[in-house]
C-alpha cells in the first residue's frame, strides 16, 4: 500500500525558522467534494494512462492536490480493486474531525465501474495471510504473525507476533505492529473495535491467525 500526502512545491523557497503555511480548511464539505470529483474527471484519462504504465507518481502532485482541497489532513492511495481494476481510498484515518469531509465525498462519489472503485477508509485485504510486506532487506510475510485477542464490553485487546519484529527498529516495529490489523479488519473496523493493541515479544498463548482475528471481531454485536 503507497499513501500519499500533498507534497510540497519544489520552487517554494521556505524559511526554515518559520512553520510552513496551514492551508484553509474548506467550510463547506459538500461543495470540496463536489469540486474534488469535477478535477478527478478532469484528470481520470491521465491516471488511467498512468497506472496503465505502472508510473502512479506521474499523477501524485495533481491528485494529492486535488485531495488536499477536500481536507489537507486527508491522506490517500491508488490500490488494485476488489470489485474493479484500481481502488481509489481517501481516508481521514479514523480522525472524527474528519469524517464530514470523507462522507461528503463518498457520497458525491460516482457510481462504481468495471475500472474504478472508491473508498472513504482503507479496505480490508481479501487474504491478508497472502501479502508480503517489503520493509527495507526484511520481507515479512503477514501469514506469519499470530495474535492473542481479549474481549471485553464489545472492545479487543489485541497482542501482536512475529518472530521478526525484534530485529526492527522500534518505528518500522510499530508500524508492522497495526498494519496486519488494519490489513485483516480494515481501517474502520479497526478503530471501532480495537481497544489496546501491542508487541508482543514472544508468541502469546491461545493464539490465532489474523483470519480467525477478522472472525472474531466480525462476530462481535454490531460488527460489519
Amino acid at each position: 500500500m503507497r499513501w500519499f500526502r500533498r507534497p510540497r512545491r519544489e520552487d517554494e523557497v521556505h524559511d526554515p525558522r518559520t512553520p510552513w503555511p496551514r492551508q484553509e480548511v474548506p467550510e463547506d464539505p459538500e461543495a470540496a467534494a463536489a469540486a474534488f470529483w469535477e478535477r478527478w474527471f478532469e484528470l481520470l484519462p491521465e491516471i488511467n494512462a498512468a497506472l496503465g504504465d505502472r508510473e502512479p507518481q506521474r499523477v501524485e502532485n495533481e491528485l494529492a492536490s486535488a485531495v488536499a482541497g477536500v481536507h489537507p489532513d486527508l491522506h490517500f492511495s491508488l490500490e488494485r480493486g476488489q470489485r474493479a481494476i484500481y481502488a481509489l481510498v481517501v481516508s481521514g484515518q479514523e480522525d472524527p474531525a474528519l469524517r464530514p469531509y470523507t462522507d461528503a465525498w463518498r457520497r458525491a462519489a460516482p457510481e462504481e465501474d468495471a475500472i474504478w472503485e472508491y473508498h472513504d477508509s482503507v479496505p480490508p485485504v481479501p487474504d491478508p495471510t497472502d501479502v508480503t510486506v517489503n520493509l527495507g532487506a526484511h520481507r515479512i510475510r503477514l501469514g506469519d504473525f499470530r495474535v492473542s485477542a481479549r474481549v471485553s464490553d464489545g472492545l479487543v485487546d489485541v497482542e501482536v507476533y512475529h518472530p521478526r519484529l525484534a530485529e526492527l527498529d522500534e518505528a518500522s516495529r510499530s508500524a508492522l505492529t497495526f498494519l496486519p490489523l488494519d490489513a485483516t479488519l480494515g481501517e474502520r473496523l479497526a478503530g471501532e473495535r480495537l481497544r489496546r493493541v501491542e508487541a508482543a515479544e514472544a508468541e502469546p498463548g491461545e493464539s490465532m491467525s489474523l483470519l480467525e482475528l477478522r472472525d472474531l471481531v466480525r462476530g462481535l454485536g454490531g460488527a460489519n
